[in-house]
């Protein structure tokens, strides 16, 4: 087995390796994959990531990613900037946004406070968030983080810094997703499910 080694193809392998939710397996198909593709496929696959990689900054007012000093959201002036709404990653922007309900804007963390994995407030976009508010312009900040023991810690960390400012300070509500069972929901659910009830 040693002998059928061929160094490029296992470096390509051992890349692939490297992404999240890629076993050994899916890296191999995918190498051989590319291996099929024409040379001019394979330099246009290789310049996307080259280029994303040069170009795709952080956004100069809610910390999205952009290849512009603000991000398209930023940009768009019918949005109401009086209503920022935090997540955690850029990702969740894009899934508030494929809603078409939310006409606010954002501000991304870029993580939540884990002391475990040696996160703090100082490695988060938190400074940019502050700032913004200062501006007097903000009125409401909604707490969109993950509904984990880091969300709640960094949702809770923020409510504390932002309440003194004088804004309004909101967190999603949580519990039974639609199509669900009660039967099969646990306790934390079902609790956050009655705490975030709302009239009929």
């Amino acid at each position: 087995m040693a002998a059928y080694y061929v160094a490029p193809l296992a470096r390509l392998v051992e890349q692939f390796e490297r992404l999240p939710g890629i076993g050994s397996k899916t890296a191999q198909r995918l190498a051989y994959h590319l291996l099929n593709w024409p040379k001019e496929e394979a330099e246009a696959f290789a310049n996307a990531i080259l280029e994303a990689r040069e170009k795709i900054r952080y956004c100069n007012v809610c910390c999205n990613l952009t290849d512009q000093e603000l991000c398209p959201i930023c940009r768009d002036g019918a949005r109401d900037t009086a209503t920022i709404c935090v997540v955690e990653d850029p990702r969740d922007v894009f899934a508030f946004e494929r809603t078409q309900e939310y006409q606010g804007t954002y501000h991304v963390l870029h993580g939540a406070i884990s002391p475990l994995s040696g996160v703090g407030p100082d490695q988060l976009c938190i400074k940019e968030l502050l700032a913004r508010v200062n501006q007097g312009e903000t009125k409401e900040v909604i707490m969109a983080t993950n509904p984990t023991v880091e969300g709640e810690a960094t949702a809770m960390y923020l409510s504390r810094l932002l309440k003194p400012l004088g804004v309004k300070v909101t967190r999603l509500a949580y519990g039974v997703p639609v199509g669900g069972d009660l039967e099969y929901a646990d306790e934390v659910t079902l609790a956050r499910a009655m705490e975030g009830r709302g009239e009929l």
